[in-house]
C-alpha cells in the first residue's frame, strides 16, 4: 500500500482538514442520542453530502463518519455485531467522494475513543480495547481509507491500545487528544506530556496534536505547547468553532468563518501542520479557513497576547505546562473579538 498521506505531508506546506460531523449531521436531521454510524447505512447520501461539503470547501483531507465505531460505542444502540459493516460502508461512501474530486483528497478513518475507562482505574483491559480498535481498524481499511486516524483521547492507555490495533492492521496513523480542563485532558495529560508520549510508542503516529476542547484560543497554546518540546513530528490543529452557547434551545458555536479564517493562519504560523475544525466548524468556516491559508503569508510563531487579541480569551488561566504567573494569566484578561 502506498501511503498517500504520507506523500501528502511531505509535498504541502499546510494541509486543510475538515470540520465538524456532529454539527454538520444534526443540520441535516440527525436527533440526539442517534447514532450517526448508522446513517451510513440507512442514510448513505446525507453521508456522501457530509464529506462533499468539506471536499467543496477546500479540504485536504476528511474524516469518516465512524467516531463512535468502535463495539463499545455501538453496543449502547445494539448494534455491536456491526463494527465490520457500519466501518466498512463508512470508508466506502468517503472513497467514493475523494476518488471522484478531481484533485488528491485523503480519506481518514475516523476512531473514537471507547466511551469506557481503562484498568487500573476503571474495567476495560487494554487486551479488550486493543481488539475492539483493531476490529474497527479492520473495517476502515477494508473500506479503502488512506490513514487511521485516533481522535478525542483522554487517556494515555487507550492511546497506547489503539496504537497497538493499528500495527496490527498494518495501517498508518495520526492521533489527538481533547485538552479541555485547563490545558489538559479529562485524564490529567498536558501537551507536553502527549508530546513525550507519541515517541514512546513502537508505532508512532505519522502527526499528532489537538481536537476539540474548548474555544479556538486554547487549542492554539496548546499547539505551542506542542512546538516547546521541540517535536519534529507534523502537528495536527482541529479546533471548535468558537464557544458553544445555548441558543433557543440548541448548541450554538460563535466562531464565525471570518474568526476560523484568522484562527487557520495563526495554527499555522504557531506550527501546526495539519489544520482543521472541530465542534460547530461548517462547509462556511471551511471555506474561510482555505482562502485565509492561501492569501495569507507565513508570519511570525503568536504569542499568548497575540492569539487572545485576535482570536479571545483562554478559559484557563494556565495550560498545565508552565508558571501560572506567567503571560498565561496576564493573557487570559484580554479583550474577545467579535468577527
Amino acid at each position: 500500500m502506498t501511503n498517500a498521506f504520507a506523500e501528502m505531508l511531505a509535498s504541502h506546506d499546510v494541509l486543510l482538514a475538515d470540520g465538524a460531523t456532529g454539527t454538520n449531521l444534526f443540520a441535516m436531521g440527525l436527533q440526539s442520542g442517534d447514532a450517526p454510524e448508522l446513517w451510513n447505512t440507512d442514510e448513505p447520501d446525507k453521508i456522501r453530502a457530509l464529506y462533499q461539503g468539506s471536499v467543496d470547501a477546500g479540504s485536504d483531507l476528511f474524516l469518516t463518519n465512524t467516531f463512535g465505531g468502535t463495539a463499545a460505542r455501538l453496543k449502547l444502540h445494539d448494534a455491536q455485531g456491526r463494527v465490520r459493516e457500519l466501518n466498512r460502508v463508512g470508508a466506502e461512501l468517503g472513497r467514493e467522494v475523494a476518488d471522484r474530486a478531481g484533485r488528491k483528497v485523503i480519506v481518514a478513518g475516523s476512531v473514537g475513543p471507547t466511551g469506557e475507562i481503562m484498568e487500573p482505574v476503571g474495567a476495560l483491559s487494554h487486551a479488550a480495547a486493543v481488539e475492539m480498535f483493531h476490529e474497527q481498524a479492520e473495517g476502515l481499511k477494508e473500506g479503502g481509507v488512506d490513514v487511521l486516524w485516533l481522535e478525542t483521547i483522554s487517556a494515555p492507555e487507550e492511546f497506547r491500545a489503539a496504537a497497538e490495533a493499528f500495527a496490527l492492521a498494518g495501517m498508518p496513523w495520526c492521533g489527538t487528544m481533547s485538552f479541555d480542563t485547563a490545558g489538559r485532558t479529562m485524564m490529567g495529560v498536558t501537551s507536553a506530556d502527549m508530546a513525550q508520549l507519541v515517541e514512546t510508542l513502537p508505532n508512532p503516529p505519522l502527526a499528532f496534536g489537538a481536537n476539540c476542547g474548548t474555544g479556538a484560543s486554547d487549542i492554539l497554546r496548546t499547539v505551542l505547547g506542542f512546538v516547546a518540546q521541540g517535536t519534529e513530528r507534523p502537528i495536527i490543529s482541529k479546533g471548535n468553532a468558537g464557544i458553544p452557547k445555548y441558543v433557543d434551545g440548541h448548541i450554538h458555536y460563535d466562531g464565525t468563518p471570518e474568526l476560523m479564517g484568522v484562527y487557520a493562519t495563526m495554527a499555522r504560523d504557531a506550527g501546526a501542520k495539519i489544520i482543521g475544525g472541530c465542534c460547530g466548524t461548517m462547509p462556511a468556516h471551511l471555506t474561510a479557513m482555505r482562502a485565509a491559508l492561501d492569501s495569507t503569508p507565513r508570519g511570525a510563531r503568536p504569542t499568548l497576547e497575540e492569539i487572545v487579541d485576535k482570536i479571545g480569551p483562554f478559559t484557563s488561566a494556565s495550560d498545565g505546562t508552565g508558571d501560572d504567573t506567567g503571560p498565561e494569566r496576564r493573557a487570559r484578561g484580554g479583550r474577545r473579538r467579535r468577527a
